[in-house]
């Protein structure tokens, strides 16, 4: 498999899965500014919506969204239970990847544009803080955010929450999720994630 990413990005998250899972792939870099990967090629070609991952398949066909290619991939092993099989367990874990997309991912990801208004960057912290403190007391009694062992809802909110040093909101209000950061990072597929991306 291929997965297109852009350091640091979202696309993080289904690269964690993919060492999680010591699934063969390779990697090719996106330039989002030019629309061309690495290799020069038209990055528009593969995936249209012009944005990353997108995994290109072992049957040559492409999936995007990284919510639905990391559910893709955790369901390419099931004994490694990186998602439920079925079930109410599952929809709970589906129910957190959602929260994470849209709640957390958007404003946290809206915090990178230049353009964002100083009125605009503080009602998104203040969304931001609202959620983050209902995260923390969801997190409060776990060491992992949708079961008793690390899932791609893991490999997702510590990719997204890992964006709060880049764009300088602190996180000192929430030391749950400060701990919780520094738990995940430890593992070695996150750690193997991160230094293949040049973020450590």
């Amino acid at each position: 498999m291929k997965l297109y990413y852009k350091p640091g990005t979202c696309a993080l998250a289904p690269h964690i899965v993919l060492e999680e899972l010591e699934l063969d792939h390779s990697l090719v870099k996106v330039d989002l500014q030019t629309k061309t990967t690495e290799t020069g090629d038209d990055f528009l070609a593969i995936n249209g919506k012009g944005y990353v991952p997108a995994l290109e398949m072992d049957n040559g066909h492409i999936l995007t969204e990284g919510v639905v290619i990391s559910q893709y991939l955790a369901d390419l092993d099931p004994e490694a239970a990186l998602i439920p099989a079925s079930g109410e367990a599952r929809y709970q874990l589906l129910s957190m990847m959602s929260f994470i997309s849209t709640e957390l991912h958007k404003p946290m990801g809206s915090m990178f544009n230049p353009a964002q208004t100083g009125d605009w960057k503080e009602a998104t912290k203040a969304l931001l803080t609202r959620r983050l403190d209902w995260l923390s007391k969801t997190l409060a009694d776990k060491s992992f955010i949708a079961g008793p062992g690390f899932t791609v809802a893991d490999a997702y909110l510590f990719t997204v929450l890992s964006w709060a040093q880049v764009v300088n909101f602190s996180l000192d209000p929430w030391p749950t999720l400060q701990a919780y950061l520094g738990r995940i990072a430890e593992r070695p597929a996150v750690q193997r994630a991160l230094k293949a991306e040049g973020l450590i």
